[in-house]
Protein backbone atom coordinates (compact mmCIF):
# COMPACT_ATOMS: atom_id res chain seq x y z
CA UNK A 1 0.00 0.00 0.00
CA UNK A 2 2.85 2.35 0.91
CA UNK A 3 4.56 1.49 -2.39
CA UNK A 4 1.44 2.38 -4.40
CA UNK A 5 1.04 5.64 -2.50
CA UNK A 6 4.64 6.59 -3.17
CA UNK A 7 4.30 5.60 -6.81
CA UNK A 8 1.15 7.70 -7.21
CA UNK A 9 2.84 10.66 -5.52
CA UNK A 10 5.82 10.35 -7.84
CA UNK A 11 3.57 10.26 -10.91
CA UNK A 12 1.58 13.29 -9.75
CA UNK A 13 4.82 15.11 -8.96
CA UNK A 14 6.16 14.42 -12.43
CA UNK A 15 2.94 15.63 -14.03
CA UNK A 16 2.99 18.84 -11.98
CA UNK A 17 6.64 19.43 -12.83
CA UNK A 18 5.96 18.88 -16.49
CA UNK A 19 2.98 21.25 -16.31
CA UNK A 20 5.09 23.95 -14.67
CA UNK A 21 7.88 23.57 -17.24
CA UNK A 22 5.40 23.60 -20.09
CA UNK A 23 3.71 26.71 -18.68
CA UNK A 24 7.07 28.47 -18.39
CA UNK A 25 7.84 27.46 -21.94
CA UNK A 26 4.55 28.98 -23.17
CA UNK A 27 5.25 32.20 -21.28
CA UNK A 28 8.73 32.33 -22.82
CA UNK A 29 7.33 31.84 -26.32
CA UNK A 30 4.62 34.44 -25.68
CA UNK A 31 7.26 36.95 -24.58
CA UNK A 32 9.28 36.26 -27.70
CA UNK A 33 6.25 36.55 -29.94
CA UNK A 34 5.25 39.76 -28.19
CA UNK A 35 8.41 41.44 -29.37
CA UNK A 36 8.57 43.06 -32.77
CA UNK A 37 10.25 40.21 -34.59
CA UNK A 38 10.42 42.15 -37.84
CA UNK A 39 13.98 43.34 -38.24
CA UNK A 40 14.49 46.96 -39.16
CA UNK A 41 15.94 47.12 -42.66
CA UNK A 42 18.46 49.94 -42.86
CA UNK A 43 19.26 51.95 -45.95
CA UNK A 44 22.01 50.60 -48.20
CA UNK A 45 21.54 47.04 -46.90
CA UNK A 46 22.84 43.84 -48.46
CA UNK A 47 20.64 40.75 -48.46
CA UNK A 48 22.88 37.84 -47.45
CA UNK A 49 21.90 34.52 -48.99
CA UNK A 50 22.90 31.64 -46.74
CA UNK A 51 20.58 28.64 -46.99
CA UNK A 52 21.58 26.42 -44.09
CA UNK A 53 18.50 24.21 -43.70
CA UNK A 54 17.13 21.61 -46.13
CA UNK A 55 14.91 23.22 -48.76
CA UNK A 56 11.35 22.01 -49.32
CA UNK A 57 9.00 23.49 -51.88
CA UNK A 58 6.64 24.51 -49.07
CA UNK A 59 6.78 24.35 -45.28
CA UNK A 60 3.36 25.88 -44.61
CA UNK A 61 4.60 28.33 -41.99
CA UNK A 62 1.91 30.59 -40.56
CA UNK A 63 3.52 33.85 -39.41
CA UNK A 64 0.55 34.60 -37.14
CA UNK A 65 1.24 31.39 -35.20
CA UNK A 66 3.51 32.11 -32.19
CA UNK A 67 4.88 28.58 -32.53
CA UNK A 68 5.72 28.98 -36.23
CA UNK A 69 9.28 27.90 -36.85
CA UNK A 70 9.63 25.88 -33.65
CA UNK A 71 10.92 22.37 -34.42
CA UNK A 72 10.98 23.43 -38.08
CA UNK A 73 14.13 22.15 -39.75
CA UNK A 74 13.38 23.07 -43.35
CA UNK A 75 13.32 26.22 -45.44
CA UNK A 76 10.51 26.89 -47.89
CA UNK A 77 11.50 27.44 -51.52
CA UNK A 78 8.37 29.54 -51.91
CA UNK A 79 9.57 31.89 -49.15
CA UNK A 80 13.09 32.15 -50.59
CA UNK A 81 11.79 33.02 -54.05
CA UNK A 82 9.28 35.49 -52.60
CA UNK A 83 11.97 37.26 -50.54
CA UNK A 84 14.23 37.75 -53.59
CA UNK A 85 11.27 39.12 -55.58
CA UNK A 86 10.46 41.63 -52.83
CA UNK A 87 14.12 42.60 -52.46
CA UNK A 88 14.28 43.44 -56.16
CA UNK A 89 11.94 46.41 -55.60
CA UNK A 90 13.01 47.27 -52.04
CA UNK A 91 14.89 50.58 -52.15
CA UNK A 92 16.72 49.71 -48.94
CA UNK A 93 18.25 46.56 -50.45
CA UNK A 94 21.10 47.58 -52.75
CA UNK A 95 22.43 44.14 -53.58
CA UNK A 96 22.76 40.48 -52.67
CA UNK A 97 25.74 38.57 -51.29
CA UNK A 98 25.73 34.78 -51.76
CA UNK A 99 28.00 33.46 -49.05
CA UNK A 100 29.20 29.82 -48.82
CA UNK A 101 25.95 27.87 -48.73
CA UNK A 102 26.44 24.09 -48.90
CA UNK A 103 22.90 24.29 -50.18
CA UNK A 104 20.66 21.39 -49.19
CA UNK A 105 18.28 21.69 -52.12
CA UNK A 106 17.44 19.68 -55.19
CA UNK A 107 18.82 20.66 -58.58
CA UNK A 108 15.54 22.13 -59.83
CA UNK A 109 15.08 24.03 -56.57
CA UNK A 110 18.60 25.45 -56.96
CA UNK A 111 17.81 26.33 -60.56
CA UNK A 112 14.65 28.17 -59.45
CA UNK A 113 16.62 30.25 -56.93
CA UNK A 114 19.32 30.96 -59.49
CA UNK A 115 16.81 32.18 -62.05
CA UNK A 116 15.20 34.44 -59.48
CA UNK A 117 18.62 35.95 -58.75
CA UNK A 118 19.08 36.45 -62.49
CA UNK A 119 15.81 38.37 -62.57
CA UNK A 120 16.90 40.37 -59.49
CA UNK A 121 19.88 41.67 -61.46
CA UNK A 122 17.57 43.26 -64.04
CA UNK A 123 16.77 45.90 -61.40
CA UNK A 124 20.32 47.23 -61.76
CA UNK A 125 21.30 45.98 -58.32
CA UNK A 126 24.39 43.84 -57.86
CA UNK A 127 24.81 40.17 -56.93
CA UNK A 128 28.21 39.15 -55.52
CA UNK A 129 29.28 35.72 -54.31
CA UNK A 130 32.04 34.44 -52.05
CA UNK A 131 32.99 31.06 -50.62
CA UNK A 132 35.81 29.38 -48.77
CA UNK A 133 35.08 26.41 -51.03
CA UNK A 134 32.49 25.66 -53.67
CA UNK A 135 30.84 22.30 -54.06
CA UNK A 136 29.35 21.83 -57.51
CA UNK A 137 25.73 22.78 -56.84
CA UNK A 138 26.80 25.82 -54.82
CA UNK A 139 28.99 26.95 -57.69
CA UNK A 140 26.08 26.54 -60.11
CA UNK A 141 24.03 28.87 -57.89
CA UNK A 142 26.86 31.35 -57.27
CA UNK A 143 27.81 31.55 -60.96
CA UNK A 144 24.81 33.84 -61.48
CA UNK A 145 26.72 36.60 -59.63
CA UNK A 146 28.13 39.69 -61.32
CA UNK A 147 31.37 39.04 -59.47
CA UNK A 148 32.42 35.70 -57.98
CA UNK A 149 35.25 35.19 -55.49
CA UNK A 150 37.02 32.29 -53.81
CA UNK A 151 39.19 32.07 -50.69
CA UNK A 152 42.94 32.03 -51.41
CA UNK A 153 43.32 28.57 -49.88
CA UNK A 154 39.89 27.26 -50.88
CA UNK A 155 38.81 24.88 -53.64
CA UNK A 156 36.17 24.60 -56.34
CA UNK A 157 34.45 21.36 -57.32
CA UNK A 158 33.55 21.36 -61.02
CA UNK A 159 33.73 17.94 -62.65
CA UNK A 160 30.33 16.97 -64.08
CA UNK A 161 27.45 14.95 -62.62
CA UNK A 162 27.53 11.35 -61.51
CA UNK A 163 25.11 9.02 -59.77
CA UNK A 164 25.33 5.92 -57.63
CA UNK A 165 22.86 3.04 -57.48
CA UNK A 166 23.21 0.39 -54.77
CA UNK A 167 22.68 -3.31 -55.58
CA UNK A 168 21.55 -5.85 -52.99
CA UNK A 169 21.57 -9.31 -54.62
CA UNK A 170 24.56 -10.61 -52.64
CA UNK A 171 23.30 -8.98 -49.45
CA UNK A 172 19.99 -10.80 -49.84
CA UNK A 173 21.71 -14.15 -50.33
CA UNK A 174 23.96 -13.65 -47.30
CA UNK A 175 21.13 -12.41 -45.08
CA UNK A 176 18.62 -15.04 -46.19
CA UNK A 177 16.01 -12.33 -46.81
CA UNK A 178 15.19 -11.41 -50.40
CA UNK A 179 12.70 -9.20 -52.15
CA UNK A 180 10.24 -11.07 -54.36
CA UNK A 181 9.80 -8.81 -57.39
CA UNK A 182 6.71 -8.65 -59.59
CA UNK A 183 6.85 -6.11 -62.40
CA UNK A 184 5.54 -5.30 -65.83
CA UNK A 185 7.50 -7.37 -68.37
CA UNK A 186 9.07 -4.42 -70.23
CA UNK A 187 9.83 -2.43 -67.12
CA UNK A 188 13.54 -3.34 -67.23
CA UNK A 189 15.20 -1.03 -64.72
CA UNK A 190 12.63 -1.30 -61.95
CA UNK A 191 13.91 -2.97 -58.80
CA UNK A 192 17.03 -4.06 -60.70
CA UNK A 193 19.09 -3.62 -57.48
CA UNK A 194 17.26 -6.62 -55.98
CA UNK A 195 17.79 -8.86 -59.00
CA UNK A 196 21.41 -8.25 -59.98
CA UNK A 197 24.80 -7.23 -58.65
CA UNK A 198 25.57 -4.79 -61.42
CA UNK A 199 23.85 -2.28 -63.63
CA UNK A 200 22.38 -3.38 -66.94
CA UNK A 201 23.51 -1.58 -70.09
CA UNK A 202 19.98 -0.33 -70.72
CA UNK A 203 19.81 1.18 -67.24
CA UNK A 204 23.31 2.64 -67.55
CA UNK A 205 22.33 4.26 -70.85
CA UNK A 206 19.18 5.89 -69.51
CA UNK A 207 20.95 7.25 -66.42
CA UNK A 208 23.80 8.57 -68.57
CA UNK A 209 21.34 10.34 -70.87
CA UNK A 210 19.45 11.79 -67.90
CA UNK A 211 22.63 13.10 -66.26
CA UNK A 212 23.85 14.52 -69.57
CA UNK A 213 20.61 16.44 -70.00
CA UNK A 214 20.73 17.83 -66.44
CA UNK A 215 24.42 18.73 -66.78
CA UNK A 216 23.76 20.37 -70.13
CA UNK A 217 21.13 22.64 -68.58
CA UNK A 218 23.55 23.66 -65.82
CA UNK A 219 26.46 24.26 -68.21
CA UNK A 220 24.36 26.35 -70.58
CA UNK A 221 23.36 28.72 -67.78
CA UNK A 222 26.87 28.93 -66.33
CA UNK A 223 28.24 29.59 -69.82
CA UNK A 224 26.02 32.64 -70.26
CA UNK A 225 26.77 34.04 -66.79
CA UNK A 226 30.55 33.48 -66.95
CA UNK A 227 30.95 34.21 -70.67
CA UNK A 228 32.64 30.84 -71.21
CA UNK A 229 31.55 28.49 -73.97
CA UNK A 230 29.92 25.18 -72.99
CA UNK A 231 32.77 23.39 -74.77
CA UNK A 232 35.35 25.17 -72.62
CA UNK A 233 33.36 24.50 -69.46
CA UNK A 234 33.29 20.78 -70.25
CA UNK A 235 37.04 20.90 -70.90
CA UNK A 236 37.53 22.57 -67.50
CA UNK A 237 35.41 19.83 -65.91
CA UNK A 238 37.40 17.09 -67.65
CA UNK A 239 40.74 18.53 -66.52
CA UNK A 240 39.52 19.58 -63.04
CA UNK A 241 40.50 23.09 -64.02
CA UNK A 242 38.94 24.66 -60.95
CA UNK A 243 40.40 22.42 -58.27
CA UNK A 244 42.84 25.09 -57.00
CA UNK A 245 42.02 28.77 -56.47
CA UNK A 246 44.58 30.02 -58.99
CA UNK A 247 43.41 27.50 -61.59
CA UNK A 248 39.80 28.52 -60.99
CA UNK A 249 40.73 32.15 -61.65
CA UNK A 250 42.82 31.33 -64.72
CA UNK A 251 40.00 29.25 -66.19
CA UNK A 252 37.50 32.05 -65.64
CA UNK A 253 35.35 30.18 -63.15
CA UNK A 254 35.91 32.96 -60.57
CA UNK A 255 36.79 36.65 -60.85
CA UNK A 256 39.22 36.81 -57.98
CA UNK A 257 41.00 34.94 -55.21
CA UNK A 258 40.93 36.80 -51.91
CA UNK A 259 40.16 36.69 -48.20
CA UNK A 260 36.75 37.52 -46.76
CA UNK A 261 37.76 40.96 -45.45
CA UNK A 262 38.94 41.81 -48.98
CA UNK A 263 35.62 40.56 -50.32
CA UNK A 264 33.80 42.87 -47.94
CA UNK A 265 35.84 45.76 -49.32
CA UNK A 266 34.52 44.81 -52.76
CA UNK A 267 30.98 45.04 -51.38
CA UNK A 268 31.76 48.46 -49.88
CA UNK A 269 33.04 49.64 -53.23
CA UNK A 270 29.83 48.46 -54.87
CA UNK A 271 27.89 50.51 -52.31
CA UNK A 272 30.31 53.46 -52.62
CA UNK A 273 30.92 53.05 -48.90
CA UNK A 274 34.14 54.06 -47.14
CA UNK A 275 36.32 51.14 -46.01
CA UNK A 276 36.07 52.19 -42.35
CA UNK A 277 32.26 51.94 -42.44
CA UNK A 278 30.35 48.77 -41.49
CA UNK A 279 28.22 46.88 -43.98
CA UNK A 280 24.51 46.50 -43.22
CA UNK A 281 23.75 42.84 -43.75
CA UNK A 282 20.25 41.44 -43.48
CA UNK A 283 20.01 37.66 -43.34
CA UNK A 284 17.68 35.80 -45.68
CA UNK A 285 15.80 34.33 -42.70
CA UNK A 286 15.19 37.78 -41.20
CA UNK A 287 14.24 39.28 -44.53
CA UNK A 288 11.72 36.52 -45.19
CA UNK A 289 9.78 37.72 -42.14
CA UNK A 290 9.63 41.20 -43.63
CA UNK A 291 9.01 40.05 -47.20
CA UNK A 292 6.10 37.80 -46.21
CA UNK A 293 4.11 40.92 -45.35
CA UNK A 294 4.29 42.03 -49.00
CA UNK A 295 1.87 40.41 -51.41
CA UNK A 296 3.05 40.31 -55.00
CA UNK A 297 -0.18 38.90 -56.40
CA UNK A 298 -3.24 41.05 -55.67
CA UNK A 299 -6.85 40.77 -56.71
CA UNK A 300 -10.24 39.49 -55.61
CA UNK A 301 -9.97 36.55 -57.99
CA UNK A 302 -7.64 33.82 -56.73
CA UNK A 303 -5.34 31.18 -58.11
CA UNK A 304 -5.08 28.25 -55.68
CA UNK A 305 -1.63 26.71 -55.31
CA UNK A 306 -1.73 23.22 -53.79
CA UNK A 307 1.58 21.67 -52.72
CA UNK A 308 1.96 17.90 -53.09
CA UNK A 309 5.43 16.93 -51.89
CA UNK A 310 7.04 13.72 -50.70
CA UNK A 311 6.42 10.02 -51.07
CA UNK A 312 2.89 8.98 -52.03
CA UNK A 313 1.32 6.83 -49.31
CA UNK A 314 -2.24 5.79 -48.58
CA UNK A 315 -3.76 7.93 -45.85
CA UNK A 316 -4.05 11.52 -44.68
CA UNK A 317 -0.58 12.77 -45.65
CA UNK A 318 1.38 15.74 -44.33
CA UNK A 319 4.34 18.06 -44.99
CA UNK A 320 6.58 15.21 -46.17
CA UNK A 321 4.02 12.69 -47.44
CA UNK A 322 1.40 12.92 -50.17
CA UNK A 323 -1.81 11.28 -49.01
CA UNK A 324 -5.19 11.32 -50.68
CA UNK A 325 -6.72 12.81 -47.52
CA UNK A 326 -5.00 16.19 -47.38
CA UNK A 327 -4.59 16.63 -51.16
CA UNK A 328 -8.17 15.73 -52.11
CA UNK A 329 -9.49 17.94 -49.32
CA UNK A 330 -7.47 20.85 -50.70
CA UNK A 331 -8.67 20.19 -54.26
CA UNK A 332 -12.28 20.06 -53.08
CA UNK A 333 -11.96 23.28 -51.06
CA UNK A 334 -10.36 25.08 -53.99
CA UNK A 335 -12.94 24.03 -56.57
CA UNK A 336 -15.85 24.91 -54.23
CA UNK A 337 -14.38 28.34 -53.46
CA UNK A 338 -16.05 30.83 -55.81
CA UNK A 339 -13.09 33.22 -55.53
CA UNK A 340 -10.71 30.57 -56.87
CA UNK A 341 -10.71 30.66 -60.67
CA UNK A 342 -7.95 28.14 -61.39
CA UNK A 343 -5.70 25.70 -59.55
CA UNK A 344 -1.97 25.00 -59.71
CA UNK A 345 -0.82 21.68 -58.29
CA UNK A 346 2.87 21.78 -57.37
CA UNK A 347 4.18 18.21 -57.54
CA UNK A 348 7.52 17.15 -56.06
CA UNK A 349 7.43 13.38 -55.61
CA UNK A 350 9.25 10.18 -56.66
CA UNK A 351 5.92 8.35 -56.49
CA UNK A 352 4.64 5.59 -54.24
CA UNK A 353 1.25 3.94 -53.84
CA UNK A 354 -0.48 3.41 -57.19
CA UNK A 355 -3.86 3.28 -55.44
CA UNK A 356 -3.36 6.67 -53.79
CA UNK A 357 -2.08 8.13 -57.05
CA UNK A 358 -5.23 7.05 -58.86
CA UNK A 359 -7.50 8.39 -56.10
CA UNK A 360 -5.82 11.79 -56.40
CA UNK A 361 -5.96 11.57 -60.23
CA UNK A 362 -9.74 11.10 -60.01
CA UNK A 363 -10.12 14.14 -57.76
CA UNK A 364 -8.15 16.20 -60.28
CA UNK A 365 -10.52 14.99 -63.01
CA UNK A 366 -13.52 16.15 -60.96
CA UNK A 367 -11.83 19.49 -60.31
CA UNK A 368 -10.76 19.98 -63.93
CA UNK A 369 -14.39 19.67 -65.04
CA UNK A 370 -15.14 22.85 -63.07
CA UNK A 371 -11.92 24.90 -63.11
CA UNK A 372 -8.61 24.80 -64.98
CA UNK A 373 -5.91 22.69 -63.32
CA UNK A 374 -2.23 23.30 -64.10
CA UNK A 375 0.69 21.26 -62.75
CA UNK A 376 4.08 22.70 -61.82
CA UNK A 377 6.76 20.03 -61.44
CA UNK A 378 9.54 20.46 -58.89
CA UNK A 379 12.74 18.42 -58.56
CA UNK A 380 11.00 15.11 -59.18
CA UNK A 381 7.58 14.28 -60.54
CA UNK A 382 8.15 10.67 -61.51
CA UNK A 383 6.02 7.54 -61.63
CA UNK A 384 3.21 8.19 -59.11
CA UNK A 385 4.24 11.85 -59.20
CA UNK A 386 3.65 11.87 -62.95
CA UNK A 387 0.48 9.81 -62.50
CA UNK A 388 -1.19 12.57 -60.45
CA UNK A 389 0.13 15.25 -62.82
CA UNK A 390 -0.95 13.76 -66.12
CA UNK A 391 -4.63 14.64 -65.73
CA UNK A 392 -3.99 18.40 -65.62
CA UNK A 393 -4.98 20.79 -68.40
CA UNK A 394 -1.35 21.89 -68.69
CA UNK A 395 1.98 20.71 -67.26
CA UNK A 396 5.04 22.89 -66.58
CA UNK A 397 8.44 21.42 -65.67
CA UNK A 398 11.87 22.84 -64.98
CA UNK A 399 14.58 21.74 -67.45
CA UNK A 400 16.23 19.89 -64.56
CA UNK A 401 13.05 18.20 -63.30
CA UNK A 402 13.23 14.38 -63.24
CA UNK A 403 9.98 12.97 -64.55
CA UNK A 404 8.44 10.07 -66.45
CA UNK A 405 9.18 6.65 -64.95
CA UNK A 406 5.79 5.44 -66.15
CA UNK A 407 5.65 1.92 -64.75
CA UNK A 408 4.57 -0.13 -61.77
CA UNK A 409 5.94 -2.98 -59.69
CA UNK A 410 5.48 -4.87 -56.47
CA UNK A 411 8.13 -6.02 -54.00
CA UNK A 412 7.43 -8.49 -51.21
CA UNK A 413 10.05 -9.55 -48.65
CA UNK A 414 10.71 -13.26 -48.25
CA UNK A 415 12.72 -14.75 -45.37
CA UNK A 416 12.54 -18.44 -46.28
CA UNK A 417 16.32 -18.95 -46.27
CA UNK A 418 16.78 -17.01 -43.04
CA UNK A 419 14.05 -19.05 -41.36
CA UNK A 420 15.72 -22.27 -42.51
CA UNK A 421 19.14 -21.10 -41.25
CA UNK A 422 17.93 -20.20 -37.77
CA UNK A 423 15.58 -23.16 -37.36
CA UNK A 424 12.12 -21.69 -37.91
CA UNK A 425 9.43 -23.78 -39.58
CA UNK A 426 6.12 -22.10 -40.36
CA UNK A 427 2.94 -24.17 -40.85
CA UNK A 428 -0.30 -22.72 -42.22
CA UNK A 429 -3.93 -23.74 -41.80
CA UNK A 430 -6.76 -22.26 -43.85
CA UNK A 431 -10.42 -22.77 -44.60
CA UNK A 432 -10.30 -22.35 -48.37
CA UNK A 433 -8.00 -22.97 -51.30
CA UNK A 434 -6.65 -19.41 -51.35
CA UNK A 435 -7.15 -18.38 -47.74
CA UNK A 436 -3.42 -18.81 -47.10
CA UNK A 437 -2.03 -16.62 -49.85
CA UNK A 438 1.50 -15.74 -48.73
CA UNK A 439 3.85 -16.36 -45.84
CA UNK A 440 7.07 -14.50 -45.15
CA UNK A 441 8.62 -17.84 -44.19
CA UNK A 442 7.59 -19.94 -47.21
CA UNK A 443 8.59 -19.72 -50.91
CA UNK A 444 6.13 -17.70 -52.96
CA UNK A 445 3.64 -19.98 -54.71
CA UNK A 446 3.01 -19.73 -58.44
CA UNK A 447 -0.66 -19.01 -57.75
CA UNK A 448 0.13 -16.02 -55.52
CA UNK A 449 2.77 -14.70 -57.90
CA UNK A 450 0.33 -14.92 -60.82
CA UNK A 451 -2.31 -13.05 -58.79
CA UNK A 452 0.10 -10.21 -57.94
CA UNK A 453 1.38 -10.14 -61.53
CA UNK A 454 -2.21 -9.74 -62.69
CA UNK A 455 -2.59 -6.74 -60.38
CA UNK A 456 0.66 -5.20 -61.63
CA UNK A 457 -0.35 -5.60 -65.28
CA UNK A 458 -3.80 -4.15 -64.60
CA UNK A 459 -2.34 -1.13 -62.80
CA UNK A 460 0.24 -0.57 -65.54
CA UNK A 461 -2.43 -0.64 -68.23
CA UNK A 462 -4.56 1.80 -66.22
CA UNK A 463 -1.53 4.09 -65.84
CA UNK A 464 -0.98 4.02 -69.62
CA UNK A 465 -4.64 4.85 -70.21
CA UNK A 466 -4.37 7.84 -67.86
CA UNK A 467 -1.27 9.05 -69.72
CA UNK A 468 -2.87 8.53 -73.13
CA UNK A 469 -6.02 10.38 -72.07
CA UNK A 470 -4.15 13.24 -70.41
CA UNK A 471 -1.58 13.76 -73.16
CA UNK A 472 -4.04 13.05 -75.99
CA UNK A 473 -1.99 10.22 -77.49
CA UNK A 474 -2.60 6.53 -78.09
CA UNK A 475 -1.91 3.89 -75.47
CA UNK A 476 0.78 2.47 -77.74
CA UNK A 477 2.47 5.89 -77.90
CA UNK A 478 2.29 6.17 -74.13
CA UNK A 479 3.80 2.69 -73.80
CA UNK A 480 6.71 3.65 -76.07
CA UNK A 481 7.68 6.42 -73.61
CA UNK A 482 6.92 4.34 -70.53
CA UNK A 483 8.55 1.09 -69.39
CA UNK A 484 10.01 2.87 -66.37
CA UNK A 485 12.20 5.28 -68.36
CA UNK A 486 13.10 8.50 -66.54
CA UNK A 487 13.54 11.80 -68.37
CA UNK A 488 14.73 15.31 -67.64
CA UNK A 489 12.15 18.07 -67.94
CA UNK A 490 13.86 19.21 -71.13
CA UNK A 491 13.58 15.78 -72.75
CA UNK A 492 10.04 15.33 -71.42
CA UNK A 493 9.04 18.56 -73.18
CA UNK A 494 10.50 17.30 -76.46
CA UNK A 495 8.60 14.03 -76.05
CA UNK A 496 5.31 15.71 -75.22
CA UNK A 497 5.12 14.41 -71.64
CA UNK A 498 4.98 18.02 -70.43
CA UNK A 499 3.69 21.14 -72.18
CA UNK A 500 6.04 23.94 -71.16
CA UNK A 501 9.38 24.55 -69.47
CA UNK A 502 8.95 26.97 -66.60
CA UNK A 503 8.83 27.50 -62.86
CA UNK A 504 5.95 27.84 -60.43
CA UNK A 505 5.37 31.48 -61.37
CA UNK A 506 5.07 30.48 -65.02
CA UNK A 507 2.52 27.83 -64.05
CA UNK A 508 0.52 30.39 -62.03
CA UNK A 509 0.47 32.77 -64.99
CA UNK A 510 -0.50 29.88 -67.26
CA UNK A 511 -3.41 29.04 -64.96
CA UNK A 512 -4.53 32.69 -65.00
CA UNK A 513 -4.52 32.64 -68.81
CA UNK A 514 -6.69 29.52 -68.86
CA UNK A 515 -9.06 31.18 -66.39
CA UNK A 516 -8.99 34.38 -68.49
CA UNK A 517 -8.10 36.67 -65.57
CA UNK A 518 -5.38 39.31 -65.45
CA UNK A 519 -5.43 40.45 -61.82
CA UNK A 520 -5.47 37.85 -59.09
CA UNK A 521 -4.24 36.87 -55.67
CA UNK A 522 -2.80 33.51 -54.67
CA UNK A 523 -4.33 31.19 -52.08
CA UNK A 524 -2.07 28.46 -50.68
CA UNK A 525 -3.10 24.90 -49.76
CA UNK A 526 -2.80 22.86 -47.61
CA UNK A 527 -2.30 24.37 -44.17
CA UNK A 528 -0.09 22.09 -42.09
CA UNK A 529 0.11 21.85 -38.34
CA UNK A 530 3.12 23.66 -36.95
CA UNK A 531 6.24 21.70 -36.07
CA UNK A 532 5.46 22.30 -32.40
CA UNK A 533 1.94 20.87 -32.76
CA UNK A 534 3.29 17.78 -34.52
CA UNK A 535 5.92 17.40 -31.81
CA UNK A 536 3.32 17.56 -29.04
CA UNK A 537 1.17 14.98 -30.85
CA UNK A 538 4.09 12.61 -31.14
CA UNK A 539 6.60 12.71 -28.29
CA UNK A 540 8.36 9.81 -29.98
CA UNK A 541 9.28 11.95 -32.97
CA UNK A 542 12.24 13.55 -31.23
CA UNK A 543 13.50 10.29 -29.75
CA UNK A 544 13.17 8.58 -33.13
CA UNK A 545 15.36 11.22 -34.74
CA UNK A 546 17.92 10.83 -31.96
CA UNK A 547 17.99 7.07 -32.57
CA UNK A 548 18.40 7.57 -36.31
CA UNK A 549 21.27 10.01 -35.78
CA UNK A 550 22.93 7.60 -33.35
CA UNK A 551 22.70 4.66 -35.79
CA UNK A 552 24.02 6.77 -38.67
CA UNK A 553 26.93 7.90 -36.51
CA UNK A 554 27.78 4.37 -35.39
CA UNK A 555 27.56 2.47 -38.69
CA UNK A 556 28.48 5.25 -41.11
CA UNK A 557 26.54 7.12 -43.77
CA UNK A 558 26.96 4.45 -46.48
CA UNK A 559 25.74 1.55 -44.33
CA UNK A 560 22.92 3.68 -42.93
CA UNK A 561 21.81 4.53 -46.48
CA UNK A 562 21.61 0.83 -47.36
CA UNK A 563 19.68 0.08 -44.16
CA UNK A 564 17.22 2.89 -44.81
CA UNK A 565 16.58 1.87 -48.43
CA UNK A 566 16.07 -1.80 -47.56
CA UNK A 567 13.72 -0.87 -44.72
CA UNK A 568 11.73 1.44 -47.02
CA UNK A 569 11.40 -1.34 -49.61
CA UNK A 570 10.18 -3.83 -47.01
CA UNK A 571 7.54 -1.34 -45.82
CA UNK A 572 6.01 -0.84 -49.27
CA UNK A 573 2.43 -2.06 -49.47
CA UNK A 574 0.45 -2.76 -52.61
CA UNK A 575 1.41 -2.10 -56.22
CA UNK A 576 3.91 0.74 -56.46
CA UNK A 577 4.22 3.54 -59.02
CA UNK A 578 7.54 5.01 -57.97
CA UNK A 579 11.03 5.75 -59.22
CA UNK A 580 12.74 2.47 -60.17
CA UNK A 581 15.73 3.22 -57.95
CA UNK A 582 17.07 5.83 -55.56
CA UNK A 583 19.05 8.15 -57.81
CA UNK A 584 21.82 9.87 -55.88
CA UNK A 585 23.27 12.61 -58.10
CA UNK A 586 26.67 14.02 -57.13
Amino acid sequence: MKFLRNLLAAIIGCLIAFGVLFGMFLIFVALLSGEDDEKTIKSDSILEIQIQNPVQDYVGRDESDPFAGLFQQAQGLDEIIHAIKVAKNDNKIKGISINNNFILAGLSQTQAIRRELEDFKTSGKFVYAYADLYVQKDYYLASVADSLFLNEVGSLDFKGLSSEVLFYKDLQEKAGVKMEVIRHGKYKSAVEPYLANEMSEANRTQIKELLSSLWGSMVDEIAISRNITPENLNSIADTLGGRMPQLARQSGLVDGVLFFDEYENKLKNALKLAEDKDLNYVSLEDYITTANKTKLYKGDDKIAVIYAQGEILYGEGGPDVIGQGIINKSLKEAREDDAVKAIVLRVNSPGGSALTSDIIWREIELTKAIKPVVVSMGDVAASGGYYIAVGADKIFAEPTTITGSIGVFGTIPNATELAKNIGINAEQVGTNKNSVDYSLFEPMSDGFRNMVQEGVESTYNTFLERVAQGRKITVAEADSMAQGRVWSGLDAKNLGLVDELGNLDDAIKGAAELAEISEFGVKIFPKYKSGFERFMEDYGGASTKIKQDFIREEIGVEAYTILREVKAAMNQEGVQARMPFVLSIK
